[in-house]
């Protein structure tokens, strides 16, 4: 198991996680993935993205992006979708406000 995180703040701040990716100067730049484990037996890991709480103000905002292209090319894609299911119902895709 893998566990990275940062310690709470009594006052101010909590820490705070980046991961980046290193920039090349040729060809394509490298990906970061996360993927939740697999379960032969039962369901597999999910993974969950959670802005923080605020307990006075307003919560926290989740943020994803496609960057912009260059001079040449498109942007980025964003890509939304669920499993297929060989018995039961695939993944639902929900976006609520």
């Amino acid at each position: 198991m893998l566990v990275a995180g940062t310690g709470a703040a009594t006052a101010g701040r909590g820490g705070a996680i980046t991961l980046v990716a290193g920039s090349g100067t040729s060809g394509v730049a490298s990906p970061i993935s996360v993927r939740a484990g697999r379960s032969p037996a039962v369901s597999g890991g999910a993974v969950t993205c959670v802005a923080g709480d605020g307990t006075a103000t307003s919560s926290g905002v989740v943020t994803i992006v496609s960057a912009n292209a260059g001079v040449a090319g498109d942007s980025g894609r964003l890509v939304f979708s669920s499993g297929t299911a060989s018995s039961g119902n695939s993944g639902a895709v929900a976006l609520g406000s």
